[in-house]
């Protein structure tokens, strides 16, 4: 059977990937992910090195660890899942710790005023001016991106649940935080990207394996609104960036991303969606013909599988999406319960449904 491909990814079949959680570093390589884990140049440079080497060490035969003899510009946390820099850009308090990713303390803003400008004048951005001038001077370029988290995520940590009730009672100055937040997200990535050339490794590693870098919109508070408040107060955004950012995707790694599937579809463009657990798949592929559905295992379910059904719940997943070429595989934030085996039947498994989909015959468990 032959599939057909989305050209705006010009990605391979099945790529896979994933990312391990602060604790489990913490645990296993001793890494501490203070301030300076995210803003010391020199300390950037050797903390992604050191991560690339434990990820060879144990996973180099699936290409991780490409980089371990390497010292990369890296100006973001790539090996980390950790959305903070714009929130705190725009006034939010942040605690580093040394074992979990940036916690960001909502703002609690007594209004729904933000200034765009601000943001760029803030003790933050200076801190990640600074890294980027740093590492550019030393290295002679930059790469890599800083994950931007995504506009409700955003406005919920500067007005915390008090949001939820203005989407009733002032939804005109609700529209308005959405746009000064949409500002300062889209100068953000702009300037990272002309930079690096990349915006959303740091949202979803997976999207490193796609050739064309992907403009990954995080949607993960969208699990606590309805279809129509998204349709009405934010989906206008993923239209106008899916025009403007092509290929254009959507994280989504709520429990259900099929909710939205009908708005989705309506989207101009919508390459790539990370389709949370446990997103019905086949729902989506039915709505989505052309979008690549990035697979997330959850982190909390594989601890307690074997690696045979870690591999038959992959294989029934990528059966669903029904599409080898628009479909991938990860795990994201996996702590230090996981054990090795458990991740290299991740990879194990895509590498076997990369051959038999080749052969042109793979093996599907049932429904």
């Amino acid at each position: 059977m032959k599939h057909h491909r989305n050209e705006a990814l010009q990605n391979p079949m099945l790529p896979v990937d994933i990312v391990l959680g602060p604790a489990w570093w913490h645990r296993h390589e001793g890494i501490a992910f203070d301030e300076d884990f995210f803003f010391h140049p020199a300390r950037r440079v050797e903390v992604e090195r050191k991560m690339e080497a434990a990820l060879y060490d144990r996973w180099g035969r699936f290409g991780l660890g490409k980089d371990r003899d390497k010292d990369v510009p890296q100006v973001g946390a790539v090996h980390l899942a950790a959305g903070f820099l714009v929130s705190e850009m725009l006034g939010c308090r942040v605690e580093y710790l040394e074992d979990a990713a940036p916690q960001v303390i909502p703002a609690d803003l007594d209004s729904l005023a933000v200034s765009p400008d601000a943001a760029f004048e803030s003790p933050a951005f200076k801190k990640f001016e600074n890294l980027a001038g740093s590492l550019k001077t030393k290295h002679g370029g930059l790469t890599g991106d800083v994950n931007w988290a995504g506009i409700l995520n955003i406005a919920l940590d500067l007005r915390g649940q008090s949001l939820f009730m203005d989407m009733m009672d002032q939804p005109e100055n609700v529209s308005k935080l959405f746009a000064d937040v949409g500002e300062v997200i889209d100068r953000f990535t702009a300037g990272i990207a002309r930079e690096t050339g990349t915006t959303s490794i740091s949202v979803n590693r997976n999207v490193a394996g796609i050739p064309r870098p992907v403009h990954l919109h995080s949607e993960c508070s969208h699990v606590m609104i309805s279809v129509a408040a998204y349709e009405r107060f934010l989906m206008p955004y993923d239209v106008e960036w899916s025009r403007r950012h092509r290929p254009f995707g959507i994280h989504y790694c709520g429990e259900d991303p099929h909710r939205f599937a009908e708005s989705f579809a309506k989207l101009p463009h919508l390459d790539f969606l990370d389709v949370g657990w446990p997103g019905d798949v086949a729902r989506l592929r039915e709505h989505l013909p052309d979008t690549f559905l990035n697979i997330r295992y959850s982190p909390v379910e594989i601890v307690k599988q074997s690696p045979d059904e870690i591999r038959r719940t992959i294989r029934r997943l990528v059966r669903d999406s029904a599409n080898p070429y628009l479909t991938g595989v990860c795990c994201i934030n996996m702590d230090q319960q996981v054990a090795d085996e458990q991740i290299t039947a991740i990879f194990e498994e895509v590498e076997s449904l990369r051959e038999e989909y080749a052969a042109g015959h793979p093996s599907h468990p049932p429904s």
